[in-house]
């Protein structure tokens, strides 16, 4: 009896615990032959889906080329809306897009056109996040007739995940100019194109959680069906992601929009030989914020 209430109270805590989209990759199947829920292409489900959710959580630049100047200081609060172009999510609740995801953005110049930031994001209605820092370098601003050029680095890394690690970085090139309208009032549209690598790992997975009581106390019960995903390595899993926005400041305030899209192409399943066709990820996201 006392067995029975102490495993109920923990299915309830685990339960109230799981937020509708915390992600459950058991859902993807079991790349185990022989095991519950096989699936063949389960190792190409897993890495399908950290090379999209790779994609939406590093698909927001909002910030032009240029640069803030060596003492300048940016602080903004962001929204990203993330879609899947038809695709879904391996979530805890049934997913019903778009994503949201909120996030807060730092920034600061340093010498020499350089600049740094940080950008912490929350994934809406889950217990997970996404932490990323950036290092951009304009290799031209502040130009009357010649636009500005910068180059920016990125690493983000999901946090909280259940049963995998993701991690993507990559570089971008951007090109923008900064239009003034009067006094301290400026625009500047931006474009760009960013290379992003993502590589993904998994922990044990349980890809039979819901087994009986009866099943978990039989011998070697609690680990059967215990296996783990096919590693993503970064470097053989690269794609484009394109963007263009604009930033509008007046005074010390500022607001700005983007739109990206990411190209995230196809691979062979190794298992199964066939060509698997990841889907596209576009995301409209708007910031609003202080800029020193």
């Amino acid at each position: 009896m006392l067995r029975a209430v102490v495993v109920l109270c923990a299915l309830a805590a685990s339960a109230a615990l799981a937020d509708v989209n915390d992600f459950r990759i058991f859902q993807l199947g079991n790349p185990q032959q022989g095991g519950t829920n096989f699936n063949a292409s389960a190792d190409a489900n897993f890495r399908s889906f950290v090379r999209q959710f790779g994609a939406a959580m590093t698909s927001v630049n909002l910030a032009p080329p240029e640069t803030l100047g060596h003492s300048g200081f940016s602080v903004n609060g962001e929204l990203a809306v993330v879609s899947f172009q038809g695709g879904s999510l391996p979530t805890t609740g049934t997913y019903q897009g778009p994503l949201l995801m909120p996030s807060v953005h730092f920034r600061k110049g340093l010498p020499a056109s350089i600049e740094f930031g940080a950008r912490a994001a929350w994934i809406n209605q889950s217990r997970m996040g996404v932490g990323t820092l950036e290092l951009k370098w304009a290799l031209n601003e502040g130009f009357t007739y010649l636009p500005d050029i910068g180059v920016r680095g990125n690493i983000s890394k999901l946090l909280n995940g259940r049963d995998f690690d993701l991690t993507t970085g990559g570089f971008d090139l951007g090109i923008g100019k900064q239009i003034a309208i009067g006094g301290m009032v400026t625009l500047t549209p931006y474009v760009g194109w960013n290379l992003l690598f993502v590589g993904a790992s998994s922990g044990n997975v349980d890809f039979n959680p819901n087994r009986s009581l009866t099943d978990a106390d039989s011998p070697g019960g609690q680990f059967k069906d215990i296996f783990v995903f096919n590693g993503v390595q970064a470097f053989a899993n690269s794609h484009n992601r394109f963007y263009g926005g604009f930033r509008f400041i007046a005074g010390i305030f500022q607001l700005g929009a983007e739109v990206s899209y990411s190209l995230i192409g196809s691979f062979k399943d190794d298992k199964t030989g066939k060509t698997v066709d990841v889907r596209a990820v576009l995301v409209g996201s708007g910031t609003i914020g202080l800029d020193f």
